[in-house]
């Protein structure tokens, strides 16, 4: 049974720094185009970094360039996302999700983690 799995998620405060993990069971990530989601309170789910399966290309909302970074670890069948002076509006539940199609669309994504909190507050 495919399954991802994220962790990593925590109370920060603002400017602080955390890493989330998205790992895999069941299949192989290296085949799949990897994307971070998230979603706050009453908001929709909102993009927020993608990386595709083949050159590593990344892809990041506006919100999040310059201080969140995804990246990928085949060996360990898992990726990350490094988020660095993060704000309280980043507060959010954060999903992985993986799909053959990637890209900014969510629906392009088929497999989806449980989430894992984030919540930056003083």
């Amino acid at each position: 049974q495919s399954r991802l799995v994220e962790s990593g998620g925590g109370l920060v405060q603002p400017g602080g720094s955390l890493r989330l993990s998205c790992a895999a069971s069941g299949f192989t990530l290296d085949n799949y185009a990897i994307g971070w989601f998230r979603q706050a309170p009453g908001k929709k789910r909102e993009r927020v970094s993608c990386i595709d399966s083949t050159e590593g290309r990344t892809n990041y909302a506006d919100s999040v360039q310059g201080r969140f970074t995804i990246s990928r670890d085949n060996a360990k069948n898992t990726v990350y996302l490094q988020m660095n002076n993060l704000k309280p509006e980043d507060t959010a539940v954060y999903y992985c999700a993986a799909g053959l199609g990637g890209g900014s669309n969510e629906n392009m994504y088929t497999d989806w983690g449980q989430g894992t909190q984030v919540t930056v507050s003083s």
